[in-house]
């Protein structure tokens, strides 16, 4: 489990990315790049971290199920993702 802080640091960097999401795309299409750096910084997109939605955890995100690999693993093992079984051949 992650701590709490950096859980809630990445979602205020989802917050702010998402505010000035449209006047960072009107600066790059003007090529106004002071205008760039005079923006917040955790409002670029790059310095938001995908992690699990359950856990926190930041290694092992899997993109498609929003899950960390230890998250997805007791998840798949309970049965409680749909249309994912444990492979056997």
């Amino acid at each position: 489990m992650a701590k709490t802080s950096v859980v809630a640091r990445n979602e205020k960097r989802a917050k702010l990315i998402a505010k000035y999401a449209k006047k960072r795309a009107e600066l790059k299409a003007k090529g106004d790049y002071v205008g760039l750096s005079k923006l917040p910084r955790n409002s670029n997109p790059i310095r938001y971290k995908n992690r699990c939605a359950l856990t926190g955890r930041a290694h092992g995100y899997m993109r498609d199920f929003g899950l960390s690999r230890i998250s997805f693993r007791e998840l798949a093992n309970d049965g409680v993702l749909p249309g994912v079984r444990k492979s056997s051949w």
